[in-house]
């Protein structure tokens, strides 16, 4: 199965020039959550859920993409298939470590017994081009846990190791509804005991928790994961399966977490499951499946589906996360056009202002009215629209006008802290996609437009004077 995979992509090969220039996407056909983010042997290796045959979510592989840089990715030949008595339903998602100088995928393994589905953890070593499935899988069964712990819905481990000993969290059902999330420690990656569920679900939160991540972030322990079916709080959780954090006591080797002190990891339409790794100088870095499970947003033709957001560093301040583009997208920025303290009055264009392969920082220094918009990916037809609303504090996406022609969520509201009367809006944008980093990265907002290319102005309008400071950077590989 594998190597039909490969042959598979390599006569269905897509032109470069129809997908996003630097987030990654998939060779053919579907793409959904990142998987084994990590780096071995000084690169930067992404696996992600893949199916190469439709642009539809399939028997699930694992894909394989490479980086030194973190901007710039290659394609490297499918790292699994589904081809084992323990994973013929699918390899689902996983993660990866660097162990004993190789590289070790510990991934869900999905199989069909008497006509119930069931999910154990399995693990595969490789060399960081090609990987074997160990011969002793699965390596976790879930008949480790207590026995009200549920079989079926057992998957997404996270493994990391720490002071000799290697550690995972697992997604899990405790009983009808009720996710959880299973920590498990292990001395040599391949025997694991149950050590505890590090997070229950109250039943105010969602269902499942998938793709859970414990990580430490500036001597905080965090965990994300990304609850299924979760009703919204206000401007908060809107995209039905959405992603959170929750950070930890510092104080504790391995924290418990609190629900009270969840918040949304991304404000957007489009981001989920996301997973994070820590690089060599210390930065941890996350990446997300940049799509929402129930909308399908996709250009005419296209012959892929689903994609990476841009990685992004992440920092506590304020007890919360900031997120920031990777610094190393600074070097692929070229030809400034910059204007400081520009008049906006009415509805304006600005010479330069322009593109779909852009990084642009809009500061808004003074805004007099009632509300300020930013339109992108912008021609007669076309339209992405950001509105800032200074008495309400809000930010609204409203991507109606991009080109969508099925019946998904086009508009959100964002609620921003009231001290900031004049906002930063830092967008980066790759051919269908815009990622909005707001105020430095106290939020974000990811969002997928499946609008042809050459609709590519940019227009600014306030209903009154506003002043602002704007920077915008073609980004190129040339």
């Amino acid at each position: 199965m594998l190597e039909k995979a490969n042959e598979y992509i390599r006569r269905n090969h897509i032109d470069e020039k129809e997908k996003p220039l630097f987030h990654v996407t998939p060779e053919t056909g579907w793409m959904n959550d990142p998987n084994g983010f990590s780096v071995y042997q000084g690169k930067v290796h992404l696996f992600y859920q893949f199916y190469p045959y439709k642009t539809e979510w399939g028997p699930m592989h694992w894909g394989h993409q490479v980086t030194e840089d973190l901007v710039k990715w290659e394609a490297y030949p499918v790292a699994m298939a589904p081809d084992q008595d323990y994973d013929h339903i699918g390899c689902f998602s996983g993660s990866a470590v660097e162990a004993d100088g190789k590289h070790v995928l510990l991934y869900t393994g999905v199989s069909q017994k008497d006509g119930k589905e069931i999910q154990n953890q399995c693990i595969a070593i490789g060399d960081g081009k090609t990987y074997e499935k160990w011969k002793d899988n699965p390596v976790i069964k879930g008949d480790i846990m207590p026995e009200k712990f549920d079989r079926k819905d057992f998957r997404d481990p996270k493994i990391w190791k720490k002071d000799g000993r290697y550690y995972c969290v697992i997604g899990n059902r405790y009983e009808e509804n009720c996710g959880q999330i299973v920590l498990f420690s292990s001395t040599d990656y391949k025997n694991w005991r149950y050590e505890k569920v590090l997070l229950r679900n109250d039943g105010k939160n969602g269902e499942m928790l998938e793709c859970p991540d414990y990580l430490e972030v500036d001597g905080y322990p965090v965990i994300i994961c990304s609850p299924q079916n979760m009703h919204a709080q206000k401007y908060e959780f809107h995209n039905g399966h959405n992603s959170i954090y929750i950070i930890g006591d510092a104080e504790k080797e391995i924290s418990d977490f609190a629900w009270e002190k969840k918040r949304s990891l991304d404000y957007g339409l489009d981001f989920y499951a996301p997973q994070t790794t820590e690089l060599p100088d210390g930065r941890r870095i996350m990446v997300a499946w940049m799509k929402s499970w129930d909308a399908r947003v996709m250009t005419k033709g296209q012959k892929w589906q689903g994609m990476m957001t841009l990685p992004r560093e992440l920092k506590i301040k304020d007890g919360k996360i900031w997120q920031s583009p990777v610094r190393e997208l600074e070097k692929y920025k070229k030809n400034p056009i910059i204007y400081t303290e520009q008049k906006i009055s009415g509805q304006m264009s600005l010479d330069g202002i322009n593109g779909r392969v852009i990084d642009m920082t809009v500061e808004l220094t003074n805004v007099e009215g009632r509300e300020f918009k930013v339109d992108v990916a912008h021609n007669e037809e076309y339209t992405t629209t950001f509105t800032y609303y200074p008495e309400k504090h809000q930010i609204e996406i409203d991507r109606t006008y991009s080109g969508v022609n099925a019946d998904v969520v086009c508009v959100r509201k964002i609620e921003i802290a009231e001290k900031h009367h004049a906002p930063k809006l830092h967008f980066i944008m790759d051919r269908y996609s815009v990622e909005l980093f707001i105020n430095d990265g106290e939020q974000t907002a990811s969002v997928v437009i499946p609008t042809p290319l050459e609709a590519n102005e940019i227009i600014f309008t306030s209903d009154e004077a506003a002043t602002v400071n704007i920077e915008k950077y073609e980004i190129t590989f040339n």
